[in-house]
C-alpha cells in the first residue's frame, strides 16, 4: 500500500504517538499509490437527435449566469476566510516547515483573488491546502501537551469548525459537489483529518477516570462524531468495480480496491473506527439512548453525506464488529505478511461478540 507523500493530509493527527494498527503503531502519511476511480453515476444518456434547441429557461439562464461568475464568487468568500486563517500563523518568527508551507499557499492565494480569473476549483483545493496545513501545525500542538483538559475539547471544535470550512466554502459558492471541486484524496484528507483528531483526543481523555466520569455524554459524542468523519472518508471512493474490462496483474491489489481501499489510510480509518466503537460500548453504555442531550463538536457542517449526521447515534455495537470485521480480513488476506497486527482487533470483537450475548 501507498504512503501520503503530502497532500496537505499528514497521515494521522499530530504526531500520532498511540497508535494501534500495525506492528502496535499507527503509520503516519499514507497516500494513495493507485487511485483509480470507479464512476460516481452512471455515464451520459443517448445524444438527442438532430434539430433545433428550445429556449434556455430562466433557470438555466441564471444557473449560466452564475457559472460566469464563478471565479469572483469564489474570490469574495475566500477573502474574509483567508484573512482568518492568516491571523492563526502567530509572529512572524514562529514558523515550522507546515505553516511555512501554509503561508506560501496562502500569500498565492491572495495574488489570485486579487487578479480573479482562476478557477473556484483551483481557489478552493489552494485554501484546503492551507487549511490542511496551518491545522496539522495547531494540532501537533494538542498532542505534545496531551490534550490539556481544561482547554483541549474548546480547542478541538476550533479545529474541527477550520477543517470544514472548505466545504462549506465549496456548497455557498457551487452548484457542484465538494468531491467535483476539491477532488477525493483533499476530501479523504478532510474527513480523515477531523476523525483522526477525535480519535486521538478520545485515546486521551478515557485514561482520565475522573473526568470521564463526569462527562460520559461529551466522550460518547467525541467518539460518534470521529466514527462518521471516518466512515465519510471511506465513502469519497466507490469501491472499483472489477469486469472484464478491467485487467490487473496482481490479485491481492483488486481484492483491496474492490473493497474501497485505496491506501493505508483506509486502512487505518477502519481500525479507528472500531477501536472507537469498542471505547463507546466499554465507556458508554449507561448513556445510551440520551442522544438528544449531546452538544454537537461540529457545528457548522452541512453537506449531504454529513447532513451534519453527527447527530445520528450509532450502533457501537455492529458498527465496531463490521469495521473490524472487515479490517481482520483484508489484513489476514491480501495484505497477510505485510505487517498489519491484528491481535487487538480480534480481541476487541470478541468484546463485541461477548457483549451482544
Amino acid at each position: 500500500m501507498g504512503r501520503m507523500s503530502r497532500a496537505g493530509c499528514p497521515g494521522g493527527v499530530g504526531r500520532q504517538r498511540h497508535g494501534t494498527a500495525r506492528h502496535g503503531t499507527a503509520r503516519p502519511r499514507p497516500r494513495p499509490r493507485f487511485a483509480p476511480r470507479s464512476p460516481r453515476c452512471p455515464g451520459p444518456g443517448p445524444r438527442p437527435g438532430p434539430g433545433p434547441l428550445p429556449p434556455p429557461q430562466p433557470a438555466l439562464l441564471r444557473l449560466r449566469g452564475r457559472a460566469a461568475r464563478g471565479p469572483a464568487m469564489a474570490a469574495a468568500a475566500l477573502r474574509a476566510r483567508v484573512a482568518a486563517l492568516g491571523r492563526r500563523l502567530g509572529a512572524p518568527g514562529a514558523r515550522d516547515t507546515f505553516l511555512e508551507k501554509g503561508s506560501a499557499n496562502l500569500d498565492k492565494l491572495k495574488d489570485l483573488c486579487n487578479e480573479g480569473k482562476e478557477h473556484p476549483s483551483t481557489l478552493f483545493q489552494l485554501y484546503t491546502q492551507a487549511v490542511l496545513d496551518i491545522t496539522y501545525f495547531e494540532e501537533n500542538q494538542l498532542v505534545d501537551e496531551d490534550f490539556p483538559e481544561e482547554s483541549a475539547l474548546q480547542k478541538l471544535k476550533e479545529l474541527i469548525s477550520i477543517l470544514s470550512e472548505p466545504e462549506d466554502l465549496v456548497r455557498e459558492c457551487s452548484i457542484k459537489e465538494p468531491i467535483d471541486l476539491l477532488g477525493a484524496e483533499l476530501l479523504e484528507c478532510l474527513y480523515w483529518r477531523k476523525g483522526a483528531l477525535l480519535y486521538m483526543y478520545c485515546h486521551t481523555a478515557k485514561e482520565r477516570s475522573e473526568w470521564l466520569q463526569e462527562n460520559v455524554a461529551t466522550f460518547k459524542k467525541c467518539l460518534n462524531d470521529g466514527v462518521q468523519y471516518l466512515m465519510k472518508m471511506l465513502s469519497v471512493r466507490c469501491p472499483l468495480q472489477l469486469d472484464e474490462d478491467i485487467s490487473l496483474q496482481d490479485k491481492d491489489t483488486a481484492r483491496l480496491l474492490s473493497e474501497g481501499i485505496f491506501s493505508d489510510t483506509h486502512l487505518l480509518a477502519m481500525m479507528y473506527s472500531g477501536e472507537m466503537c469498542y471505547w463507546g460500548l466499554k465507556h458508554c453504555g449507561a448513556v445510551e439512548g440520551k442522544q438528544e442531550s449531546l452538544e454537537s463538536i461540529d457545528p457548522v457542517s452541512d453537506s449531504d453525506l454529513d447532513s451534519r449526521s453527527q447527530s445520528i447515534s450509532l450502533d457501537f455495537q455492529e458498527t465496531g464488529r463490521n469495521m473490524l470485521t472487515k479490517y481482520v480480513a483484508v489484513c489476514e488476506g491480501p495484505l497477510k505478511g505485510q505487517g498489519w497486527n491484528t491481535t487487538t482487533a480480534k480481541q476487541m470483537l470478541h468484546y463485541f461478540v461477548k457483549s451482544h450475548s
